[in-house]
């Protein structure tokens, strides 16, 4: 069996835009005709370049993959780390790895008719617990989410996230500082501080004890607004504080976490094993996030799933994206010992379900886990035809 294509996707998302503006992925092919699907996290949306991705995951493809056995997927996923990141990986380049190992993994289960979860050595699990970010007014078909400005409408959060636990959700994530955008680390106005502080207080009240309430922040505080937040939303006993400060600084990462009873959650923004290694070791979290459309896929996950256990961590893998980075993570939620949450866009449903084959099964707060080869999960290529970027 050998990587005979490769064939790259990027698509634009309708409005919404739930799990982000533009979706790239990676169809790959064999000579015997299996086929194996992968996604990036949503790195080039940032920077501007998602017309640049069909070249990027040519030219890779021709270079480390073609005509290449797909069964010797972390070798190949090795050759590419030390080719195309020179052993010093970024965002960047971590995406088109990542993409690639998860469509060989995807190729590999189908070859050997086995979910990839059981490749990666079996089954802890077969529902996997979820949170969602908040999203207004979901009965009536408008939504808008968290990161944008909520500080006008805090008992609005509160309503929405009483209806998701209504529905079964257990875990509730929101910016109760609205996101400003990539920039430099900032302090805030008092104001703000006051309006997280009711906004998480009328959030707790209507949720009371069915649901934990995940804080994220985006990175955009400086240590000391991180402890100054953090002091103040304590007593809601929240599940955890994300990105307390810019993740490329581990050492103060872990000085805020020793300054505060919420724990520390972050790394959706590293790339492999080796940036894990440098946030484990400080103490810097309790919970990694990494995305496997980002981390390395399936190779890196596994690795940073080991290195976390011996540190007692517990991963909680970060989906901002497409149903392809969802199926990878909720196999490898299966196949690890130390899973606490997966994230989830709403029920992986809405636009998921326009170009899937089959659609995710959301029952009481979990993802189910399908009995399909590989991911368990296909694109229908004539369905995301329309959405694609010309």
């Amino acid at each position: 069996m050998k990587l005979e294509s490769a064939r790259a996707y990027a698509i634009q998302t309708p409005p919404p835009n739930l799990g982000g503006v533009f979706w790239f992925f990676v169809r790959l092919e064999t000579d015997d005709g299996r086929v194996g699907w992968g996604e990036c996290a949503i790195l080039f949306s940032m920077y501007g370049l998602h017309r640049s991705f069909s070249q990027l995951v040519e030219d890779n493809f021709n270079r480390y993959l073609k005509d290449q056995d797909p069964l010797n997927r972390e070798a190949l996923t090795k050759r590419m780390y030390e080719g195309f990141t020179s052993q010093s990986p970024g965002y960047f380049a971590s995406g088109v790895i990542s993409a690639f190992d998860i469509a060989m993994w995807d190729i590999c289960g189908k070859h050997f008719d086995a979910p990839v979860c059981d490749l990666l050595g079996g089954r802890y699990r077969e529902r996997m617990r979820t949170y969602t970010y908040i999203y207004a007014n979901l009965a009536e078909g408008s939504m808008a989410s968290t990161t944008g400005d909520w500080r006008e409408n805090p008992s609005g959060v509160a309503e929405a996230g009483r209806r998701l636990v209504d529905e079964g959700f257990t875990g509730l994530k929101l910016d109760p500082i609205a996101y400003s955008g990539p920039a430099a680390p900032r302090e805030f106005p008092m104001a703000e501080y006051d309006q997280a502080e009711r906004t998480i207080e009328l959030l707790r009240e209507a949720v009371g004890t069915e649901a934990d309430i995940l804080i994220g922040t985006h990175g955009q505080m400086t240590p000391s607004v991180s402890r100054r937040l953090a002091k103040r939303l304590e007593k809601f006993d929240p599940l955890w504080l994300e990105e307390p400060c810019p993740p490329e600084n581990a050492e103060e990462m872990a000085r805020i976490a020793e300054s505060t009873s919420i724990p520390i959650a972050t790394g959706e923004r590293l790339a492999f094993v080796h940036d894990f290694h440098r946030l484990f070791s400080a103490g810097a979290c309790h919970y990694a996030q990494p995305d496997l459309g980002s981390c390395g896929g399936f190779t890196g996950a596994r690795q940073i799933a080991t290195l976390a256990e011996a540190h007692y961590v517990l991963l909680a893998p970060h989906v901002w994206g497409g149903p392809i980075i969802t199926a990878a993570a909720l196999q490898l939620d299966a196949a690890i010992p130390n899973f606490l949450i997966q994230e989830s866009i709403h029920k992986s449903d809405l636009f998921f379900d326009e170009i899937l084959k089959d659609p995710f099964v959301w029952e009481d707060g979990d993802l189910l886990l399908p009995d399909r080869p590989g991911l368990g999960f296909e694109l229908d290529e004539a369905k995301i035809e329309p959405y694609l970027v010309k």
